[in-house]
């Protein structure tokens, strides 16, 4: 077989094979491209077409291009929008890739033409039986793949070339580039009938199994269809006669339990109840016992799960979108994410948010469920006392029904929601059984994976449930309950904290709730911080957010009234929407004094300051305790008076001195009950004060518990101490040098301006309370 060289533009298609004979368009963007039609529409409209092996490439050499191509005659050219142009050729002949000739602008390719059509080296009687088959094969073709059939086949069986007849075969039939590139690349007659067979072959093959199929599926519709319809005239025929319609209500369970989604042995057993339903009679109590069931166990997601999303930064701003912040919460959030994209599954951990009210514990788990796209449940156990509520009544009693749990689960839909177990704290329990103790298995990681309702009966898998529990205090959880859960606390907010959520979140929430459009209502950051400080007392944010809320209600009257379009809150007019102040901290002491000292204290609503006094009288040696205080209190007073008694020498105290008088401890708000060990220290300082007369520091607070050695003991609640004091004015602050890693976790917010002393002794906090 003979041929020439000569040189063409060239265009490289991406997933597109033109054959001969074919007339094609196609639509270019690339500028070596566009240049190569442009050239060759200069010339002899001749262009030389390659088909690339990765589509994907957008600057392709030799070695990405297959080596034969064609040789077609371009009859139109458009421009269309967005820089691209469509091109229509018509296929001429097969050509050979030589090598590209050197230029920038476009691919000019030497093109190896072929001379012979390989027709010479084929016998008339193998030519004509090559055509005979590829004729009775595309008959067969079109008989399974057009709507005309054997009609469809008898324009091509009109030709009687057999190049021209496979060239028109192969562009009638709906085949992938690649398999025309293979085509393509056949040269002889002999290879080019040979690899169009296989591919006709291949597609009758296809056409016959999909007939096949399409037959199967069809008789088996048909049988569906006229079982409905005999169904259909069976209930008409039931409602005729006036019988009950049992046996309908256990066909659609039997339909739902073929949809349902559920491990092999769950769908036994629902069978089996369906079963035991049918032969029941609808005027049994059973009947309706058996339906609920029924009904409760189809409802349930055994195998149905939503998909989390991923998206870590999309969740750390959904997080720091809602919630000003709560770090530790956040940071926590975003490490399950993380270790669950890892892990492509993992334990859900059991997260319990410990904090005073009003701290966003409750909000925060709706972010987290918003920011993993979980379905949310909030089950509340404050006043929870019947186990039953947890683990459901057994199926045999009356109104018996599952417990919260799976109730939950069932109105979620999904097997992995976001439960907020909310106040687990405030549980309870009674002769109905230990509420505390059903939670422990649901709390448990290594057994929630076989939860068992007693109403369900069927283990249920809690394990990719994410649970999140809230909680006042941890005092009041039981302790093994406590040891199932990961602690967070959520702290108290500092005022800045405060005017922050309140302008980014809680005034534009009470505008929007009350009807006020924005640019109506403005609050100064002076009213807000007046707000915060004068009229509420709290660790979380709502109160503040009531006062807020009280502000936008008058100045929506106002507004409707037409008194007024805008208005502005400051400080000198907050007290016309608040009246007066409610509250203010008890600030430092002016002078140093004698038998007065300020402690330090934690309380459910955040810090306080607490003064304590102590007078010395003649008497009998007694100590007098008033004020309300707890027995740690008490003990905490006793010890101290025993230290100091111990180095009563050492400070120049007469030995008769504890025998001949009367020491009287009283700490003010009578009415407000004390408790708690941190007040040691604070109590011995001020008793040796009023013993020995010496003066005590009005600028300085402590926190502590005493040992009869004078050992200074580590507290808690350090944060709410600390901004207690810095709002009190306190300059100078005695911690227990055991605390001095959790001032380390203290914002400098806080921390600035107070000069923080460890102490490890007595003598040292002394030595930093009595003036000089």
């Amino acid at each position: 077989m003979s041929s020439i060289i000569k040189q063409l533009p060239t265009v490289a298609l991406r997933g597109l094979t033109i054959l001969p004979g074919m007339v094609a368009h196609f639509d270019v963007s690339r500028e070596k491209s566009i240049k190569a039609v442009e050239e060759a529409m200069m010339d002899e409209q001749e262009i030389f077409l390659l088909t690339q092996k990765n589509p994907e490439e957008e600057e392709p050499t030799a070695e990405n291009l297959y080596s034969i191509g064609l040789v077609a005659e371009i009859k139109q050219v458009i421009k269309m929008p967005n820089d691209l142009v469509r091109v229509l050729v018509e296929g001429i002949e097969r050509a050979e890739l030589n090598c590209f000739t050197e230029t920038e602008e476009y691919l000019l390719a030497e093109v190896i033409r072929f001379t012979e059509d390989g027709l010479e080296d084929i016998p008339e009687n193998a030519r004509e039986a090559m055509i005979r088959c590829l004729e009775e094969k595309y008959e067969q073709f079109c008989t399974y793949n057009s709507k005309n059939g054997k009609e469809a086949a008898k324009p091509i069986q009109e030709i009687h070339e057999l190049d021209r007849l496979m060239d028109a075969i192969a562009n009638s039939i709906p085949i992938g580039y690649e398999e025309k590139q293979r085509i393509l690349e056949a040269v002889t007659i002999t290879e080019r009938y040979e690899v169009l067979m296989a591919i006709l072959l291949r597609e009758i093959d296809i056409a016959t199994i999909r007939n096949d199929l399409a037959m199967k599926i069809k008789s088996k519709v048909e049988k569906n269809q006229r079982e409905y319809i005999l169904r259909e005239q069976l209930k008409v025929i039931r409602e005729e006669l006036g019988e009950d319609n049992t046996q309908s209500d256990a066909e659609q369970y039997e339909e739902s339990l073929k949809k349902l989604k559920a491990p092999k042995e769950v769908k036994e057993r629902i069978q089996k109840e369906i079963d035991r339903f049918k032969n029941i009679s609808s005027s049994s109590s059973e009947s309706a016992v058996t339906r609920g069931y029924i009904e409760t166990l189809l409802e349930l997601p055994w195998n149905k799960a939503s998909k989390d999303n991923k998206d870590l930064k999309n969740a750390e701003r959904i997080l720091d979108e809602d919630h000003y912040g709560l770090e530790k919460v956040k940071e926590r959030m975003l490490e399950f994410l993380a270790v669950r994209n890892l892990t492509s599954k993992g334990d859900s951990p059991i997260i319990c948010l410990v904090g005073p009210p009003g701290t966003g514990k409750t909000s925060i788990a709706r972010s987290v469920a918003k920011a993993l796209d979980k379905k949310y449940v909030r089950i509340c156990l404050g006043g929870v006392r019947d186990e039953a509520e947890i683990r459901g009544h057994r199926k045999t009693y009356v109104g018996a029904m599952p417990g919260r749990l799976v109730n939950g689960l069932r109105s979620a839909g999904v097997k992995n929601p976001l439960i907020l177990l909310d106040e687990i704290d405030k549980i309870s329990s009674d002769y109905k059984g230990d509420t505390a103790s059903a939670l422990l298995e649901v709390l448990d990681s290594e057994q929630n994976n076989k939860f068992r309702d007693h109403y369900v009966e069927i283990p249920i898998d809690l394990s990719e449930v994410l649970f999140i529990a809230t909680a006042n205090s941890v005092q009041d959880i039981p302790r093994p309950l406590l040891d199932r859960m990961e602690l967070i606390e959520v702290s108290s907010y500092t005022e800045n904290e405060k005017e922050h959520i309140a302008k980014e979140h809680l005034i534009q929430k009470q505008m929007k709730k009350n009807g006020l459009k924005d640019g109506e209502l403005t609050i100064s950051s002076s009213a807000l911080r007046r707000m915060i400080s004068g009229y509420t007392r709290e660790a979380g944010v709502r109160n503040l957010e009531r006062k807020i809320g009280e502000i936008c209600r008058k100045a929506a009257r106002e507004i409707y009234q037409g008194d007024k379009t805008k208005i502005k809150i400051t400080e000198s007019n907050l007290e016309k929407y608040l009246g007066k102040e409610k509250y203010s901290f008890d600030k430092a002491n002016e002078q140093d004094e004698i038998g007065i000292v300020r402690g330090l204290a934690w309380t459910s609503v955040g810090g306080d300051t607490l003064q304590i006094e102590v007078n010395v009288m003649p008497g009998k040696g007694d100590i007098k305790l008033t004020g309300q205080l707890g027995d740690v209190m008490k003990e905490s007073a006793q010890i101290g008076l025993s230290y100091i008694r111990a180095i009563s020498k050492k400070w120049g105290i007469d030995k008769e001195f504890f025998k001949e008088n009367d020491i009287h401890i009283h700490v003010p708000e009578g009415a407000v009950p004390k408790d708690g060990p941190s007040a040691g220290i604070t109590m011995a300082t001020a008793m040796l004060s009023a013993a020995t007369g010496k003066k005590v520091r009005a600028d300085i607070a402590m926190t502590g518990e005493i040992t009869l050695r004078g050992r200074v003991l580590p507290i808690g609640g350090l944060k709410e101490k600390l901004l207690a004091a810095k709002n009190a004015g306190i300059k100078t602050v005695c911690v227990p040098k055991k605390n001095e890693k959790d001032v380390e976790e203290v914002s400098a917010e806080i921390t600035k301006g107070l000069e923080i002393v460890y102490v490890e002794s007595m003598d040292e906090v002394l030595e930093q309370a009595f003036t000089a």
